[in-house]
């Protein structure tokens, strides 16, 4: 994950302030939206690093074919994630 917790925490509390400020939403209980709003963000920022991992492993499964045939990882890596990120329609920072 390229934000630190604190950092998303942070960004969260200031998110909903500014919606409750904004008359966009109205709550009494800001702090449980904040808590919603911040594991929301952590679990979207964390699709990529997810994503990573998974291509990470296909191309562990076939490292000896690509050492045979001379692919570079980093090729076969960014190729591997934008099909996957194709498929599943994610959108990548």
């Amino acid at each position: 994950m390229l934000l630190n917790r604190d950092y998303i925490s942070h960004m969260s509390k200031e998110l909903v302030k500014k919606l409750i400020a904004g008359q966009m939403i109205e709550t009494k209980a800001a702090e449980a939206v904040t808590q919603q709003v911040r594991a929301l963000m952590a679990e979207e920022l964390s699709i990529e690093d997810r994503l990573n991992d998974e291509v990470r492993n296909i191309l562990n499964d076939h490292a000896e074919t690509m050492r045979r045939t001379g692919v570079s990882y980093q090729e076969m890596y960014n190729k591997v994630k934008g099909e996957l990120a194709r498929q599943r329609k994610l959108i990548l920072r």
